[in-house]
């Protein structure tokens, strides 16, 4: 199953992809995608109705961010070997986390702002995984009865901030729009392995990752095992599992960041694509 939140930006209502590929509106079934309606109880309800008596959503409208209120952005980095490996890093004993905040979530299709001051604008391709039910202290073979679907996620990242702004990551992951969810959030009944998905992003038509959820370090189940035992993890919360080679960062002979213009497309296998044009802030 595919929920959505489509409509206009702080007024999107919630939806669902049918298997002709139209929208259907859930507002007469629940309130929003969020994690207060992402439990067991709600998603079974929602998968035994008839999508064709839901109504059909008109025309083409802006799809948003696929969960709402997200309560904590968690991300993992380094985590793919073939990354590790092109910005020279070794590739950490356990995850290594850093947060995003999140006011940077935007729709997959929204425009990416490019920070006042900032010189270094990044893309970074993820699989997002988003919690269904509180987690705490879990053990690895429990950890994914406690996904509630998963996502495309871009985690743009400023790296002069990042790097040189005497701080942690946060401050170069953070600004408006660095987050964009979306289109879809997928059950994982969709989702046959998440750890062998074709993982993609270009800019301006160039393809410059081009990986597979297998080259994960630190794999899916692993990772919310440890989170919960530094935190309690709660229903929308969303993780970003890391992101493959081909960052700008990484780029030999010389580093290619964003500019005003540019346009970034990216993909995963069974969870949709995005595409952004870079503005100013």
């Amino acid at each position: 199953m595919k929920l959505l939140r489509y409509g206009p930006i702080d007024q999107e209502k919630p939806g669902l992809l049918d298997l002709q590929g139209n929208i259907r509106d859930l507002s007469g079934i629940i309130d929003d995608i969020n994690g207060e309606n992402l439990n067991s109880q709600a998603i079974s309800k929602i998968q035994e109705l008839d999508s064709n008596s839901l109504p059909l959503v008109e025309g083409s409208p802006r799809i948003g961010p696929c969960v709402a209120n997200v309560g904590k952005i968690i991300c993992i980095g380094l985590n793919y070997h073939d990354h590790a490996k092109e910005v020279g890093a070794k590739p950490t004993p356990e995850p290594r986390i850093f947060m995003k905040a999140s006011s940077s979530i935007s729709g997959p299709y929204d425009n990416v702002e490019i920070p006042r001051g900032a010189e270094k604008t990044d893309w970074e391709v993820e699989l997002g995984v988003v919690i269904g039910k509180k987690a705490k202290y879990i053990e690895v073979d429990q950890a994914m009865d406690y996904i509630v679907g998963y996502c495309l996620a871009n985690d743009v990242s400023e790296r002069d901030f990042q790097m040189h702004r005497s701080g942690q990551w946060v401050k170069g992951k953070s600004h408006d729009t660095f987050c964009p969810l979306g289109p879809w959030l997928v059950t994982p009944d969709e989702i046959d392995d998440p750890h062998q998905l074709p993982i993609w992003l270009e800019v301006d038509g160039t393809r410059h990752q081009n990986s597979s959820t297998s080259n994960l370090v630190h794999r899916i189940p692993e990772t919310i095992s440890h989170l919960s035992h530094f935190m309690t993890l709660l229903p929308g919360d969303v993780i970003l599992t890391g992101t493959p080679s081909g960052v700008g960062m990484g780029k030999k002979p010389a580093p290619l960041f964003l500019k005003p213009g540019m346009t970034m497309e990216l993909g995963i296998e069974g969870l949709g694509t995005q595409k952004q044009l870079a503005i100013l802030a």
